[in-house]
């Protein structure tokens, strides 16, 4: 997270004091690096540079308006897994036909909507949708591009929650059936048959599972061309890991050399689907630190920040680095870092080791740019927070707090009969 750094103690993005935003724009609010975001985004554009390929932004790990923005402005493709998702990324300046639609839930209504934006190509998840899809498209005089994700049973070896590739998950279709599939589709008036797709999981760490997979896939391509079914696109998905704590996920250049290795010869392009590699140690959430206690021998650091702003802890056990604002020497001690929500699964951190607390100092709990906002709720009716943008000495507020008026936005008392 070369963005964030300390200078004379204090915590700083790009050129930008922390503590300063957070004063300007109160707490707890998220931060973003562009400049992270777009080394990123360039790193991993470039490490494909040598094949056919494109870059498709899976918009579910951090959708913001601004973010999708500046990636489209960058050539970036968008993978989208909802209607809401869509229209996003069509606000935020996206073409269809650099648009990507997975997801297992398509209603007809969300087909009709990616139809009328002529989307690239739909990751069909099952026999069902693809009728769907194929009804929908006759109905609107339109035809359907396609492609098939594939489940081809690789263990991701991720947490079980964001893993997508084995065959008991819900995801995707099994090889036997998928190639089944595929001469079926063939014959299917309002659709046409342009790829094949597949996305094991998220949060991978080696190497070894996206090489197991393209291994697997490479044999259906094979097949597929060999039969007369005419394949453009290969999309790989997405799911290379970040560091958290002590991961150590391949590097860009190992990642895309076993994948272009793997594919090579398909005559396809290639797809992918990162996301969080891109924007998770893009960003940070800042929090305010507003009591400590002790229950026995346990101590608490307490924080305005809860499970409802970042989930992550609580659903997943996930480990994000917390770091003080303002660094100081003196004593220690281990804590727990809480939130204010009414749950005890209400945590960012357990038995962490921190300089001692005092009220009103400033936390940054860091790599928290993809699943943060994204996965944020309105639990115990708290507003979500800003979203806040740094470009070197500047800073722009992405999205702003929420009101307790926006809480109930929508809602109506009853009426007397």
């Amino acid at each position: 997270m070369q963005s964030f750094y300390y200078c004379s103690d204090h915590l700083y993005c790009e050129e930008t004091s922390i503590a300063k935003v957070a004063e300007k724009v109160g707490t707890p609010l998220y931060i973003y690096s562009r400049r992270a975001l777009e080394e990123q985004y360039r790193a991993f554009d470039a490490a494909f540079s040598g094949v056919d390929h494109l870059v498709c932004y899976a918009v579910k790990a951090n959708s913001n308006l601004a973010l999708l923005n500046l990636f489209a402005g960058m050539g970036s493709g968008f993978d989208v897994v909802s209607g809401g998702e869509l229209y996003r990324a069509l606000r935020a300046g996206a073409t269809g036909q650099r648009l990507i639609y997975a997801g297992v839930g398509k209603t007809a209504a969300e087909i009709d909507y990616a139809l009328q934006a002529n989307i690239l190509f739909f990751s069909v998840e099952s026999e069902a949708e693809l009728e769907v899809i194929a009804a929908r498209a006759r109905a609107l005089k339109r035809i359907a591009r396609i492609s098939l994700r594939v489940n081809p049973n690789v263990d991701a070896r991720t947490h079980p929650y964001i893993s997508t590739g084995l065959q008991k998950h819900k995801f995707g279709i099994n090889l036997p059936h998928a190639l089944k599939l595929y001469h079926r589709a063939r014959s299917i008036k309002g659709v046409r048959i342009v790829g094949v797709s597949c996305h094991i999981g998220s949060q991978i760490t080696s190497i070894e599972p996206f090489v197991a997979a393209v291994s697997k896939i490479r044999r259906l391509v094979e097949r597929l061309k060999s039969e007369g079914i005419p394949l453009r696109y290969l999309d790989l998905g997405g799911g290379l890991g970040i560091t958290y704590r002590d991961e150590t996920p391949p590097a860009l250049g190992e990642y895309a050399a076993a994948l272009i290795s793997g594919a090579r010869g398909l005559d396809c392009t290639l797809v992918f689907e990162p996301g969080r590699v891109i924007v998770g140690n893009a960003g940070i959430l800042v929090t305010q630190i507003l009591y400590s206690k002790t229950n026995t021998s346990k101590k608490f650091i307490i924080v305005d920040a809860g499970m409802n702003d970042l989930i992550r802890p609580s659903l997943y056990g996930s480990f994000h680095e917390i770091w003080p604002i303002q660094r100081r020497t003196g004593p220690k001690i281990t804590a727990d870092v809480v939130g204010p929500v009414c749950e005890s699964a209400d945590f960012l951190a357990k038995d962490r080791r921190l300089q001692k607390p005092l009220a009103g100092d400033l936390l940054s709990v860091m790599s928290s740019g993809a699943y943060g906002f994204a996965l944020a709720s309105n639990y115990n009716s708290r507003p979500r927070p800003p979203e806040v943008l740094v470009d070197g000495r500047t800073i722009q507020i992405i999205r702003t707090r929420e009101t307790y008026a926006d809480l109930i936005r929508g809602e109506q008392l009853m009426t007397e009969a």
